[in-house]
This record gives C-alpha cells, sequence and structure tokens, in this order.
C-alpha cells in the first residue's frame, strides 16, 4: 500500500513537473494568438468590406452594370434599346449609394424610362465584390508611387546596407587594436530608434540649418542641397538615413560569419600564393551566403514595414512623393477615415512579407529535414 502511494505520488509530480512549463506559455501562447494573428485576421476582412471611419463587418456590395447583369435585365423584358444604353456604364466601379447609381443610369436611359425599370435594374445590378477595396487601391495614383518609391527605397537601402556591413566587417576583420571601440561606434546607431534617427538627419539635411547652410558659410555661396525640400530627391534622404542606422546591425552580423570562417583553408590558400583580397573574393565572401540571406530577409522586412522614419523625417512629403506603403495605410485608415481601403493596402505589405519569409522557411526546413 504504502509503495502505490509513493507511485501515484511520484506520478503526480512527475505529471506536474511536465505540465509546469505549457502552463507558464500558455498566456503567452493565447496573447499571441490574439493579438497578431488574431488582429491580421480582422485586417483581412476588414479589408474585404466597404468600412468607412468605423469597421463594418458586411462583404463590400453594391451597384455596379455589368454583362452578366445586362443579360438578366434583358431577359426580365426591358428593351434592347435600353439595354444597350445601359452598357455605357459597364465600366463603371462599384458604388453602395443607390441614389447616386440611379442619377447614373438617368443620364443613360432618361427619367421615364428610369423610373419604369427602376426594380430590376436594381435588382440585377447588385452585387457583392469582396475585392473592391483592392481595384481601387491598384487604381490609386497615390498607391502607384508608394510602391515606386518602396522599389527604389528597398533596392537602394539592402544594396547599399550589405556593401557598407561588409566593408566595414573585412576591416574589423583585420584584427586591428581598436577594434573594440570602432565597433561600438558603428553599432551604436542601431541602439537609436527610428524617431532619433529622423529627428537628427532632419535637421542635417534641412537647407536652412544643416550641411546646406554649413558649406555656405565656408565660403561656397553657390552651394544647394536640398534633396529634404525636392519631390524628386526626397526619397533618397529616406535611404541616406536607413543606411546610417542599419549598416552596423549588417556588419555584425558579416564579421560573426567571418569570425566563423575556418582558417585552415584561409591559411591553405596563402601558401598556395594567393593574396588577401584573392582569399576574400573566391573564398571567404563566398561562403557568407546564408549571412547574406539573412541579411537580405531582416533588411526586406525592414525597408516594408518602414513608417516612422519616413513620418519624421518627410512625412511623405512634399506632397505624397516620398510615401510609402505603411505611411499611405496610416494616411487613409486613421486620416482621412477609409478603414477598409487602408487595410487592404496593410494586407498588400502582409503578402510582400510572406512572399518573402515563406520561401526562406522552406528553404531552412528543407535543410534541417534532409541533412543538407
Amino acid at each position: 500500500m504504502a509503495d502505490l502511494k509513493k507511485n501515484l505520488r511520484k506520478g503526480f509530480f512527475d505529471h506536474l513537473e511536465n505540465a509546469i512549463p505549457k502552463l507558464v506559455l500558455a498566456p503567452t501562447f493565447v496573447a499571441a494568438l490574439v493579438f497578431i494573428y488574431g488582429f491580421i485576421a480582422w485586417t483581412a476582412w476588414i479589408s474585404i468590406t466597404q468600412s468607412g471611419l468605423l469597421p463594418d463587418y458586411k462583404i463590400a456590395a453594391g451597384y455596379k452594370i455589368t454583362q452578366e447583369a445586362l443579360q438578366n435585365i434583358r431577359n426580365r423584358g426591358v428593351p434592347e434599346n435600353i439595354v444597350e444604353n445601359l452598357r455605357a456604364l459597364e465600366g463603371s466601379g462599384l458604388t453602395n449609394k443607390k441614389s447616386k447609381f440611379l442619377r447614373n443610369v438617368k443620364k443613360q436611359i432618361g427619367a421615364e424610362q428610369t423610373g419604369e425599370y427602376r426594380e430590376q435594374i436594381l435588382k440585377y445590378s447588385y452585387t457583392r465584390d469582396p475585392l473592391f477595396q483592392y481595384k481601387k487601391l491598384f487604381d490609386s495614383d497615390r498607391w502607384g508611387v508608394a510602391l515606386k518609391n518602396l522599389l527604389i527605397f528597398g533596392t537602394l537601402f539592402i544594396a547599399l546596407c550589405i556593401a557598407v556591413g561588409l566593408l566595414l566587417a573585412i576591416f574589423l576583420d583585420q584584427r586591428i587594436r581598436v577594434e573594440g571601440v570602432l565597433r561600438t561606434v558603428y553599432l551604436y546607431p542601431m541602439a537609436l530608434s527610428f524617431i532619433v534617427t529622423g529627428a537628427a538627419w532632419k535637421w542635417i539635411l534641412n537647407p536652412d540649418l544643416g550641411v546646406e547652410r554649413l558649406v555656405r558659410n565656408m565660403g561656397f555661396a553657390e552651394f544647394t542641397f536640398d534633396w529634404l525640400v525636392n519631390s524628386e530627391m526626397a526619397i533618397y534622404t529616406v535611404v541616406i538615413a536607413a543606411v546610417w542606422q542599419s549598416s552596423g546591425f549588417v556588419m555584425a552580423l558579416f564579421l560573426a560569419g567571418l569570425r566563423g570562417v575556418d582558417n585552415t583553408i584561409i591559411k591553405a590558400a596563402q601558401v598556395d600564393g594567393a593574396n588577401l583580397p584573392r582569399i576574400y573574393r573566391c573564398i571567404i565572401i563566398p561562403s557568407l551566403r546564408p549571412v547574406f540571406l539573412s541579411a537580405v530577409i531582416i533588411l526586406s522586412h525592414i525597408a516594408i514595414k518602414s513608417f516612422d522614419l519616413v513620418m519624421v523625417l518627410t512625412r511623405g512629403g512634399p506632397g505624397y512623393s516620398s510615401d510609402l506603403p505603411a505611411t499611405f495605410m496610416y494616411a487613409f485608415a486613421f486620416n482621412r477615415g477609409r478603414l477598409g481601403f487602408g487595410a487592404s493596402s496593410a494586407m498588400m505589405m502582409f503578402f510582400a512579407m510572406m512572399a518573402i519569409i515563406i520561401p526562406y522557411l522552406y528553404s531552412e526546413l528543407r535543410k534541417t529535414r534532409y541533412g543538407q
């Protein structure tokens, strides 16, 4: 009996020992499920509605003349000449305002005919369109500017951060005396928030206060550096500030990779007569491919979600010339009260990130599974 009680007590404590880690992690798991994946799902749903200032959970619906609607209207006995006149509205977008839709119909077929065939036209032109906000998004000139700026910013930001970070890492890899000090100096910008970085570079690039005024005070009266207020160049000021902040982090990634390279390979290459530049070009840098991939993934994530730096440095201006998708989403969802429209742009950012992360995770899991 005593042995039975002892075994039961031991079994209880073993079960408790296994359950405690799960109980400790359960609140974190639930919070992540609700506040990350739950809000992603909520945003996805809002993006297929016509939500304005407040959420509207009904799928986007309204009145629109389509080929199918015209065929149904014809089948209900509406004269052919009226159907043909309605065909002029076929390219019009979806509208949820009945009065606006009827005004457009009245312009095409007249008030008397609209009154006579009103019920048939309204019944068969009413439709649901979950992609309504996405269609409007890609018809927006401002969204086109935001995508163009993202392409410019992302390409330059990733390329320059990798180039500068790699060069700094190679420099520090030479075992110089002040390596610890320089490493701290290069990494320091990463310790700052993008808000601080944006405020500092806004002062530096301000034509009345920063570089332009400094150079003019040195005697170069004709010197101009007005990129911050130039709609054609403003996006490049965002690139400058972002590269300054993130290059140190990329340097740390590459330095860790350089320190992990097998010294015996380098010594063998030196015995064969290879000089240092050739060793880096042909042996060391090619072996850093995993580091390059990690850097690209991380920098792409930073580029796509960039918001605070742009808001402080240029506020998306002049006009909306330096808009990025994140600032576009904020402007429409919160400043203009077009929640559904802003949610659709947020989902496009999410899809862009998934397009980068999913292939990366797949390749990593495949390597782990097959031991590559």
